[in-house]
């Protein structure tokens, strides 16, 4: 679960391999062909892709929440970058979407922060389906209000998905199989798929986030009528607990509580949005944002950096306890950070030079100079997760790889997938032998200390980065790739620029990372699938096509219970990296937070809510009063 896929049409042996469901929270849930129409489908008051629900029908709140947590006071968070707009449908393709724009939004259901997939109503209070998982009805609770007093309907639900999939590619990928949505009762909407059997499409569709119909087709204060193609710095109707109050744009937000808020006693929300005023100050430079935090112009920051983290919170807060540094562990999902080629260029079609640029890279020796030995070597795509492939394929992975092994490079039966080794002169000399060999291999050679291919046309190469972070790590590296005679420039551009070259997959390489849920589905198709790989805008940066690759996705899609999935996400994990369409980098498994110890929190805080922060903190009148004043 996350965000795209293609088009799939569903064999008769994928439509068999459906479970037989037994029931839901204690719901029996109907087998027979002749028990699947609507009126005989039992409402569900939550979905979940695998295993059991834990919250039961009627339940009052999530157990990793405080019900009694005060409400009031000031949070000031600290964002990078800037922004230009407030239209959450033209997200990715135009301007710079303000991250308090997801706060203003509510979806279908909502995700329970101590369960691996499962989700409880929001703006719906339940939902039905048919075994074979071929559509989904969604019961909007009647209660739910936009910020002007008008009831969400039917009608915002259909307008947003419409509107979503024509306006932004990773929608239109997203939700490529919603065939069709349709009001079916007062406050009943009906999702169609295009084929049975893709048992995420009914939680996707939950994650939908619901714009109002009846605003976006009005007119401004000036009497303009809203398009919703475009930009925008209206603050916009929202149905969520909080609303913009004030904004200077590019620089700050302020967003307000809503004292009326609908949804304040659904159990999902019970507990959680506590503060009366979210502030986001925007800084393009972290290095400044901290200044800014150790002068109390902040409350919370989130560091990247480990070198900033091992040696810049050395100020008298500090020592003093007033700031406080916390790990969070990260439990909710994997990562791939790493350098990724855009093998739409010719000088990248070769794996042999792809994989030639890994034995370049020295991990070791960069995690000793700049990261303080904090960091250590990504080894998959789903790094960090019970997803990521090991050893050698076996059981059921091993039958899934079966079926495409005419595709994959042998290694992936014959060999366990390992990034090359460095940090001492001997180990970094024999990897860079392994780089030279390699590319002679693929009809390279050196010429007047440069790389030049069969024509004699140099490799030149640009590192594209957008943050001063990502340019010294890019430095780092520069040198090995020199040695191996690529030519090397870097360069650093603004915001707007990146995400625009990005779009328009203007770029030789660039460092990337990729989220991935506990539950893989969909969206892979937009993160490595063929359809998706000359989208402008889609999120398959790298430009995969590969039929493999494709045929796994399905696999990951497809699976029919958990162990399933996890098998076939080993599978693809494993075809991908055996590929080399990425140069791997480096993880860290916490989340690094300083904050000024004005807060409380739920605790213990849920497994996979990482810090919970800001939902499930609230304002400690006696801590901000034993610490100071702000700035």
């Amino acid at each position: 679960m996350a965000i795209t896929r293609r088009d799939l049409l569903l064999t008769g042996a994928a439509a068999a391999a459906l479970p037989a469901l037994g029931s839901v929270a204690g719901v029996p849930v109907v087998r027979t062909a002749e028990a699947q129409s609507a009126g005989e489908l039992p409402w569900r008051h939550a979905l979940s892709l695998f295993g059991d629900i834990k919250y039961p029908a009627g339940f009052k709140r999530f157990d990793y929440v405080n019900p009694d947590a005060p409400k009031g006071g000031v949070a000031r968070l600290i964002s990078l970058g800037t922004f230009d707009n407030f239209n959450i449908a033209v997200a990715g393709i135009k301007g710079s979407l303000a991250p308090a724009a997801a706060l203003i939004y509510e979806t279908l259901m909502t995700r329970a922060q101590d369960e691996v997939a499962t989700e409880y109503g929001e703006l719906a209070e339940s939902a039905q389906h048919p075994d074979d998982f071929s559509w989904v009805t969604y019961r909007l609770r009647k209660e739910a209000r936009w910020h002007d007093g008008k009831p969400v309907t039917p009608e915002d639900v259909i307008f947003s998905l419409e509107t979503l999939k024509k306006q932004s590619p990773m929608y239109a990928s997203y939700y490529r199989h919603v065939v069709k949505a349709e009001k079916v009762g007062e406050s009943d909407v009906r999702f169609t798929f295009d084929a049975p059997g893709n048992r995420e499409l009914p939680t996707i569709v939950g994650e939908l986030t619901v714009l109002p119909k009846h605003w976006w087709e009005g007119t401004d204060a000036q009497g303009r009528k809203r398009d919703v193609s475009a930009t925008t710095l209206e603050p916009p109707l929202g149905s969520g607990p909080y609303k913009i109050k004030e904004f200077v744009a590019g620089r700050s937000i302020k967003l307000e509580r809503v004292k009326d808020y609908w949804g304040a006693n659904v159990p999902s929300q019970i507990g959680t949005n506590n503060f009366d005023e979210l502030r986001f100050e925007f800084f393009r430079d972290n290095l400044v944002a901290l200044e800014a935090f150790k002068a109390n112009q902040a409350d919370w920051i989130a560091e990247n950096s480990a070198k900033q983290w091992a040696t810049a919170y050395d100020f008298p807060a500090v020592a003093d306890k007033r700031v406080l540094k916390e790990e969070f562990p990260i439990n909710d999902s994997g990562r791939m950070q790493a350098f990724i080629f855009n093998i739409r260029r010719d000088q990248f079609k070769d794996a042999r030079l792809r994989r030639a640029f890994n034995y370049a890279f020295d991990f070791e020796e960069m995690n000793k100079q700049l990261f303080f030995g904090q960091y250590k070597r990504i080894n998959s795509y789903f790094e960090g997760t019970d997803l990521a492939a090991t050893g050698l394929p076996q059981g059921e992975e091993l039958q899934i790889l079966e079926t495409v092994k005419d595709k994959v490079p042998p290694e992936v039966f014959t060999t366990p997938y390992q990034n090359p080794v460095g940090g001492n002169p001997e180990a970094v000399r024999a990897n860079l032998r392994e780089a030279a060999r390699l590319l002679k291999e693929a009809g390279f050679e050196i010429r007047d200390h440069k790389l030049v291919d069969a024509s004699g046309k140099p490799l030149a190469v640009e590192i594209l980065v957008q943050y001063p972070p990502d340019e010294r790590i890019a430095l780092f590296y520069k040198p090995s790739l020199e040695r191996i005679g690529v030519t090397t420039s870097i360069r650093m551009v603004d915001d707007a620029q990146y995400q625009n070259r990005l779009r328009s997959f203007d770029f030789d390489m660039i460092i990337h990372s990729q989220g991935e849920s506990l539950s893989p589905g969909n969206e892979q198709r937009e993160f490595w699938g063929a359809q998706a790989a000359d989208v402008p805008g889609s999120s398959n940066l790298i430009g995969i096509k590969n039929p493999a690759v494709d045929a796994l996705i399905e696999k990951v899609i497809y699976a029919k219970d958990r162990p399933g999935l996890v098998a076939a996400t080993h599978a693809l994990d494993r075809v991908l990296l055996w590929n080399f369409y990425l140069v791997p980098q480096f993880t860290y498994p916490f989340l690094r937070y300083a904050r000024w110890d004005r807060f409380g929190h739920a605790d213990p805080l849920p497994k996979y809510g990482r810090s919970g922060l800001p939902t499930l903190w609230w304002y400690d009148a006696e801590k901000a009063a034993r610490i100071g004043k702000r700035s």
